[in-house]
This record gives structure tokens, sequence and C-alpha cells, in this order.
């Protein structure tokens, strides 16, 4: 089979190394209660050979690729209409799930926070993510309260997910080599899928804090807060980064009273 190359418009980086690839598939914990796993971009099916012996769930493929596409057609023509030419972040995942599944890939760098925010839109659905990632976009999601990394996609993320750094990738198992380094984080979804707080409000007062993350909530989230009824709020003297998940929920419960 003619190989499909590896497109830059598209943020692809095929990795090369079977036993990292088997590493990442191992990395998915099944027992979570999933029967069906989408695979998101993946190339020419380094990781599918491993999805794709896997008895413990039924593996469907995504890629915008027209060329990967008709080369995993070729590849695996047992899937069917399993395998999938459509761009992930328009899928309606509904449509084709009625269940809960998870997610894997080595995602394209280019839009991995568009990727974890379709995540995060589909909480409900989505019990588990395993992917690649560029390091810093990894470090990012794990990162914890008062670390420079820590921002909106951190606390978002572990506002419904466990998440786990699980380990680095070196450039040279991909081609074309990335010029940065690479780690594979897992997502666990939280058995409570929502918070004790109004949510709405919360994602606004998160973002609103990093988006002026040198300022103190006081002033960066000044628009959300009746500030004479919250005079004596230590929380709103330090900066965002400075709170945890469960900081922000108080914090938004502390706003919605006075509001």
């Amino acid at each position: 089979m003619t190989l499909v190359r590896a497109k830059k418009h598209l943020g692809q980086h095929f990795l090369t190394d079977k036993n990292i690839a088997a590493k990442i598939v191992d990395s998915l914990k099944p027992e979570r209660r999933f029967g069906h796993v989408l695979e998101v971009g993946p190339g020419m099916g380094v990781l599918s050979d491993f999805l794709l012996q896997k008895t413990e769930y039924e593996t469907s493929l995504i890629d915008i690729d027209t060329e990967s596409y008709d080369f995993l057609k070729k590849k695996y023509p047992q899937l069917g209409n399993r395998l999938i030419n459509a761009d992930f972040l328009e899928l309606d995942f509904k449509s084709i799930f009625p269940e809960s599944f998870a997610i894997i890939g080595n995602f394209p760098y280019n839009i991995s926070s568009q990727i974890l925010f379709k995540v995060l839109d589909n909480r409900q659905q989505v019990v588990e993510v395993v992917g690649m990632f560029q390091k810093e976009v990894a470090e990012r999601c794990a990162a914890k309260a008062g670390s420079k990394e820590y921002g909106i996609l951190s606390v978002f993320l572990q506002a419904y997910y466990k998440v786990e750094y699980l380990f680095t990738v070196k450039a040279g198992v991909f081609n074309p080599p990335p010029k940065v380094l690479s780690a594979v984080i897992r997502l666990t979804r939280n058995e409570k899928q929502t918070l004790d707080c109004d949510e709405k409000l919360f994602w606004q007062i998160v973002k609103a804090g990093f988006n002026q993350r040198r300022k103190t909530l006081r002033n960066a989230i000044s628009s959300l807060i009746n500030k004479e009824k919250l005079t004596d709020e230590p929380m709103l003297e330090l900066r965002a980064e400075r709170l945890s998940v469960a900081d922000f929920v108080a914090l938004t419960n502390k706003v919605s009273a006075t509001r």
C-alpha cells in the first residue's frame, strides 16, 4: 500500500515506534465501563493495529485526511462504517455513540486545546481520554494551583476529570519529528459529573480570572461580583493561579449568594 504523506497544515506527525503505540493503547482502562473507543487522527494506523486487537471494546477511527481515510479503508476493510472521514471537532457524538465511550489519539498539536474543549462539552458521554499532546500542553492539563503552567484548561479539565501525566515521548519516534517533546496523559471522568455551584458562573469566573491573570481576582472579575457585599473575601485578593478547583467552586457560591 502507498504510504500516507504527513501534512503540515493538519499538524500530522505519525508515530513510528510500536512499543510506544502499545503502551498508549494499554493506558486505556476499559474496566471503567466503556464499550467503545474512538481513535482521532489514526494516520497510518500504528495505534489502530493495537486497538483492533482488543476484545474488551469496539474501536472506531475518525480522520479528516482523505488520504489517510483511503489508506485505512484498504488496511481495515472489516471496519465498514466504523471508519469515519470527518472533522472530529464537528462530530455529533450522540449520533454515533448512544452510550459512554473513550477517546484515544496521537492528537494533531495545532488543535489539541480545541479537542480538549470538545471533550469537556461532551463530558456526559466521554468517560476517558488517553492522548499524545505537545509536552507543554500536557503539563498545562495536569498542572496544580500555584504553578506557572496552571491556567483555564487546567481548572476546567480537573473540575470534571482526574488528569494523569503518564510519560514523555521524544521527537525521534515520529515521522516527521516535531520540534518539541511530546507527552501522553490520561483523563478519567470524575464519578460526580456536576459541580456544587452554578456551573455557568464558575466558567465565567475562571475565564475572567485567567484572562487577566496578573490582576487580583477582585479586579479581574469585577464585572461579575457585587463589590459592596464582598468587601472582606480573602480569595478576591489572590490571583487566579492561586486557587484550586475547590476554591473556585467556593468562590462561585459566594459570588452567587451576593448577586
